[in-house]
């Protein structure tokens, strides 16, 4: 009989620290795949067309909608984000690790499709420093800036929805807390 896989969910307001975290985490289990998602922003400095992101046009992201290809998708800021069914399914397939880099609509959204997926919501230590994030990132304007902080309202409202709530005030903390987090989550899932 082979062993079912592992979903882990991250979500985090923007400029939370999820991609940070997310990587420092893999780093310690490489043998954990990533789901790269697809989206319709266009590419910041660095990231890689099929590692970060698939980044698609609208109108082929929406095709694709339309063909179920999506286990969830999303409009944040006016950008599709969206996650490919046929990527979770075979890592789970083969037992392995797959690790999501969400919003908390995409979590809810795929805690209903796995109701077993580990859901892990990266917390900023507070607004100001989630601010203090954002701008000094300098990839968006004041007003992009403005509607994120906005969303990170409605976003902080959802974490008692989450298995496991971290704060992300210091990276190495926050990576030992999500790991542990994840050990405890895989022991009690067994």
């Amino acid at each position: 009989m082979s062993r079912v896989g592992r979903l882990v969910v991250f979500a985090a307001p923007a400029g939370g620290g999820k991609t940070t975290v997310i990587r420092a985490v893999r780093a310690k289990h490489p043998e954990w795949l990533f789901s790269c998602s697809a989206t319709t922003r266009a590419p910041r400095h660095g990231e890689v067309h099929g590692e970060d992101y698939f980044f698609w046009s609208r109108d082929e992201f929406l095709s694709r909608v339309a063909a179920g290809e999506f286990l969830e998708h999303e409009d944040v800021h006016g950008n599709l984000y969206g996650t490919l069914r046929t990527i979770v399914d075979k890592a789970l397939a083969k037992g392995e690790t797959m690790v999501l880099d969400l919003d908390v609509k995409g979590a809810a959204s795929i805690k209903c499709h796995y109701p077993d997926a580990l859901t892990i919501f990266i917390k900023p230590p507070s607004l100001e420093i989630l601010k203090e994030r954002l701008v000094k990132r300098g990839t968006e304007s004041a007003e992009v800036v403005a509607k994120r902080l906005a969303r990170a309202e409605m976003e902080l409202a959802q974490v008692d929805k989450f298995d496991c709530v971290i704060i992300n005030n210091e990276i190495d903390q926050a990576v030992a807390d999500v790991l542990r987090c994840i050990e405890h989550g895989q022991a009690a899932a067994n």
